[in-house]
């Protein structure tokens, strides 16, 4: 995932080739709320507890955590350096972070947002998530092109997964597998989370440079979006393609949303898609306006409410945003 977003100028609202359907629980979304944060430099992914309301917001050196119900900053991580993504383990209180600046997963206490320690990685970790099939941690090294898995009670490194290619967003289906994009192969990697190798490599083509993925638990499917504007969706048992509906641009995340059965893409075009999936032909039913450079998210399962982050670029500045601008903004029904 990338940390730091390019400028964007104007507006971009995605054009579908079908209108979106009346009926389609999509249709009424759209922005609702916008918390403003302030700060400055980029961010990464966002991690959503529903049970307690909070968000996680890496942000580079820090994680600033939300209470989302009043929209206060409850807690600030600090003394990190290159982070990306955090996962979270409600049974053990423990949250972990992914250093990338040093190859380190951080540990911490997620009722006193405190520190308690650090586990050596692959180089460069970015995605990260929590397997609790194998109570395991996962975290995807970018620079080692391998996947680490340490245990969540003991903290000790578990083994090493090589991906051959560097790993993206990752997801588990809480049953003992966990599958993973690897962006420069344009495959999603399946992996047996207990014994810790690869059952399968799935090549995702028409999909290009895999970013954001999801996961239908119930009816086993994969959601992947792609930098070349298509969402494939995948058989989580047999990797089989169903379906490629056509997406924003710029995306960098993917969530599905088990009630409503949408399956949703944020674009760093200022858009988010909206995939119908309770069928069998995965139409896209709602370009819902955000703004540009909201390309991460993260799903409250409890309101149904996504929470996507952006801030405004200087001028003419790749990769440099104005300081105080950053901002979260809840996109649900209006």
């Amino acid at each position: 995932m990338r940390v730091l977003l390019a400028a964007v100028t104007g507006l971009l609202v995605l054009v579908s080739t079908s209108s979106p359907r009346a009926d389609s629980p999509a249709a009424a979304y759209k922005i609702v709320k916008k918390i403003p944060l302030g700060g400055e430099g980029g961010w990464d992914y966002l991690t959503m507890d529903s049970e307690n309301h909070r968000l996680y917001i890496t942000r580079g050196t820090h994680v600033t955590v939300l209470d989302v119900e009043t929209g206060t900053e409850v807690g600030d991580i600090t003394n990190l350096k290159g982070i990306h993504g955090v996962a979270l383990c409600p049974k053990l209180n423990r949250g972990f972070i992914t250093n990338g600046g040093d190859g380190m997963l951080v540990v911490f206490d997620t009722k006193t947002l405190k520190e308690t320690d650090r586990v050596k990685v692959g180089a460069r970790p970015d995605a990260i998530l929590y397997d609790p099939a194998s109570n395991r941690v996962f975290t995807f090294n970018a620079g080692t092109k391998d996947a680490t898995a340490v245990d969540a009670d003991t903290l000790k490194v578990a083994g090493t997964v090589p991906l051959g290619g560097k790993p993206e967003a990752g997801v588990t289906d809480e049953d003992g597998h966990v599958y993973v994009n690897v962006e420069n192969t344009s495959e999603i990697v399946a992996i047996d989370a207990r014994e810790l190798k690869v059952l399968n490599r799935w090549p995702i083509a028409p999909g290009k440079d895999p970013a954001g993925l999801s996961i239908d638990r119930k009816q086993r499917r994969l959601f992947s979006t792609c930098h070349n504007e298509k969402m494939i969706v995948l058989d989580a048992d047999s990797g089989k393609v169903l379906a490629t509906p056509k997406i924003g641009k710029g995306t960098d995340a993917s969530v599905f949303d088990p009630e409503t059965k949408l399956a949703f893409s944020s674009n760093g075009d200022g858009t988010l898609t909206a995939v119908q999936t309770d069928g069998t032909d995965f139409p896209v039913v709602a370009n819902v306006p955000t703004e540009p450079g909201a390309r991460t998210m993260a799903l409250d399962t409890k309101t149904h409410q996504i929470y996507l982050c952006t801030a405004k670029p200087k001028p003419g500045q790749r990769r440099a945003f104005e300081p105080g601008s950053f901002v979260i903004l809840v996109v649900g029904k209006g």
